[in-house]
């Protein structure tokens, strides 16, 4: 929560200021303090709105033919999470797709309507940006990696935000849009199964533990995209056990004295 004018200071600043800045500043910090205390209060109002599947697709690309699933659709009732993926879903390039690290993607749904207005000629139907899960009240700022969440009979651990390749480019038919995703900052993230259960739309999300380390999915999108200054943080995640070994070893070789 933001911490409250100082009397001295605001009775100064009001002399010099008009009545109409005065009340953009107050507006900016009250809109702030709500927005804060939304954030902590989604964290116990978590839900599950749409599950998404997909399997391999070949798709026409610049005159070759690329094999992608990145087009998800919902699926009606239960659907078993697995330790690589859900049932009926399948990745294409196991390379830079699946395994037991980035098992289901989930995207809150709060990004859509921002999207919508950004870009408002696209399709954006749940599951449009390749999800698995599109959650309510999950926020890239507000959740750790490493917190553990219930949904359904299921249990997950989030273990990284998405780094787009150029196939989401492919899905919107627009190349810019991986660039313009990263720079969003609204990444969503990544989900390995530590107990393998059911899941449905409507399921409530639970959050079985907060990580202590409380470096957020937020902080290593921004870390990824940005220069080395920041030092502390990046010593903080290149030794943080529930981000996985590459994450690690990449923000490691920015440390500027690893061994320190």
């Amino acid at each position: 929560m933001p911490s409250p004018w100082d009397k001295e200071r605001a009775a100064l600043a009001r002399e010099h200021l008009s009545d109409a800045t005065e009340l953009f500043l107050v507006s900016r910090i009250a809109l702030t303090a709500i927005a804060q205390q939304t954030r902590i209060a989604n964290i116990s109002a978590m839900k599950l709105l749409s599950v998404s599947v997909g399997v391999p697709r070949e798709i026409e690309w610049h005159g070759k033919l690329v094999r992608t699933s990145i087009f998800k659709s919902p699926a009606s009732g239960h659907v078993r999470a697995l330790t690589l993926n859900l049932e009926g879903d399948e990745q294409s390039d196991l390379s830079v797709h699946g395994g037991v690290d980035k098992a289901v993607y989930a995207y809150p749904s709060e990004h859509y309507p921002i999207w919508r207005e950004e870009v408002p000629d696209l399709d954006l139907a749940w599951g449009a940006f390749g999800e698995n899960f599109t959650t309510e009240g999950l926020l890239e700022e507000a959740v750790h990696i490493g917190d553990r969440l219930r949904v359904g009979s299921a249990e997950f651990v989030i273990t990284q935000p998405r780094m787009p390749c150029f196939k989401l480019g492919i899905r919107f038919g627009r190349p810019e849009m991986v660039k313009r995703f990263l720079r969003s900052g609204r990444t969503g993230f990544y989900l390995a199964v530590l107990e393998v259960g059911q899941v449905a739309a409507g399921d409530s999300i639970e959050l079985l533990a907060r990580d202590e380390h409380g470096v957020t999915v937020a902080d290593i999108a921004t870390l990824y995209s940005a220069d080395a200054t920041n030092q502390d943080l990046l010593r903080r995640v290149s030794e943080l056990p529930a981000l996985p070994l590459s994450w690690r070893d990449h923000f490691r070789k920015r440390l500027w004295d690893p061994d320190s």
